[in-house]
């Protein structure tokens, strides 16, 4: 582990005290970087950050400097950050926004200034109290310092940022659904096109959504140069990543490692293996919406956006979820599909009514009623949701939630098929 770099994580694992303090981070050299970015141009910050091949860290993974130059020349323009970290599995943002405020808002000005913005807004997921506490407190303090608010930096540049609360809704993670709810609208996701929100986001204007990790970056990015930044991982997939890692695992938690490792690394060497005298069934490389991973085909696999993608998955926002012999992939796949048919907004009929009958029927084969026509009645369904079963999806749904249900289905009848049947068979799970 001593031998990863830190990047975004420096700060709180040398001093883990104080590192949310306005105090520690401008004596370890915080704002100097948001100070220079006034002083630039829109074209030399976006050409910067394109440079350095930041992937958005949110999901999607799509180029942070490519989606800035996207920005529609309409204005006013707004940026969102997405702090809505509600993914299964997912907890960095948390560890960022409680325990180094200071450098997301500095990674705010950055970008605010990149994209001519001059009003930013921070959605932070409702039940985070402690983490939008601390965020506030810290937006407070850059106002007191003038790194906020008229003039920042004793320069002609105007920038408000308000801190804003959502309800709890998992769907307001997706950024059409956050806007509507930031202009106080259902959590519902908009119609792209045209809503995309770099031509019409919120309040209609140019609107730039990153996520928290993203923006934290920023500051690193202008302080050490895009070839130093670059260096830092791998030769497409550059920078540092922040893995959340749960399940049954030695040591969990959020570890910032450069892409590029393998699976067996990330599981064995840096978070400690698998519990005592258990073995390693599945994993989940990317949050509750990924396809799973088996050790015999994926273990050996370089963790990057490419590789996981040829491997049929995705990243996501780097939640792990590890899972050893011990787990009934027809009660883990059950608990995920009744996490999204509770989180669908209900839009659009085939997530509404598919993630339903999907939980029925899985719920139906783990309490011991089960039939032998349940798993192509389970497929039948996801192919209505997600049309042929690929990945990445054929959606046809407005939003990715549909499809992410079907996820744990493809991988519970691809890889645990035998073991699915046992359990309709005998009326019980089988490992019981």
């Amino acid at each position: 582990m001593t031998s990863y770099p830190r990047v975004v994580t420096k700060r709180m694992e040398e001093h883990p005290d104080d590192s949310h303090t306005i105090k520690r981070y401008q004596a370890t050299g915080g704002y100097k970087q948001a100070r220079r970015a006034v002083r630039m141009t829109r074209e030399d910050l976006v050409g910067l950050v394109e440079g350095s091949r930041l992937l958005g860290r949110g999901g999607a993974a799509f180029p942070a400097g490519l989606k800035w130059s996207f920005l529609a020349p309409g204005r006013p323009s707004y940026l969102v950050v997405n702090a809505d970290e509600s993914e299964p599995g997912t907890f960095k943002d948390r560890q960022l926004l409680e325990r180094d405020p200071h450098q997301l808002v500095e990674g705010v000005i950055i970008t605010a200034v990149a994209n001519e913005v001059h009003h930013a807004f921070i959605y932070i997921r409702g039940e985070y109290a402690k983490p939008a506490r601390r965020v506030q407190k810290a937006v407070d303090e850059a106002y007191r310092e003038r790194f906020l608010g008229k003039g920042i930096f004793g320069s002609k540049y105007d920038l408000e940022v308000t801190v804003h609360l959502g309800a709890g809704a998992y769907i307001c993670g997706e950024e059409t659904a956050l806007i509507n709810s930031l202009e106080g609208l259902r959590g519902e996701p908009r119609l792209k096109p045209p809503y995309f929100p770099a031509a019409m986001g919120l309040y209609n204007q140019p609107t730039i959504v990153n996520n928290v990790e993203t923006l934290s970056n920023l500051p690193h990015i202008l302080e050490g140069g895009v070839d130093e930044y670059k260096g830092l991982g791998h030769d497409v997939d550059t920078g540092t990543f922040l893995f959340s890692v749960s399940g049954h695992i030695r040591k969990p938690g959020n570890y910032e490692l450069p892409h590029g490792i393998t699976w067996r690394e990330l599981i064995f060497d840096v978070a400690g293996g698998l519990r005592e005298g258990r073995q390693l069934k599945t994993w989940i490389p990317g949050g509750a919406s990924a396809p799973w991973f088996v050790p015999d085909d994926h273990l050996e696999l370089p963790i990057t956006k490419d590789d996981t993608a040829k491997a049929g998955s995705m990243l996501g926002s780097g939640a792990v979820v590890v899972m050893d012999d011990s787990t009934c992939v027809v009660r883990a796949a059950e608990r995920i599909v009744r996490f999204f048919s509770d989180e669908s907004c209900g839009q659009c009929t085939p997530c509404r009514e598919g993630t339903t009958w999907l939980e029925m029927i899985l719920r139906r084969i783990e309490t011991g009623q089960g039939r032998d026509v349940d798993i192509d009645l389970l497929l039948d369904v996801s192919d209505n949701i997600s049309v042929g079963l690929a990945w990445p999806p054929k959606m046809t749904t407005i939003c990715p939630l549909g499809p992410s249900a079907v996820s744990p289905i493809i991988s519970i009848t691809k890889y645990f098929k035998g073991e699915i049947q046992a359990h309709i068979q005998r009326g019980v799970c089988p490992l019981a």
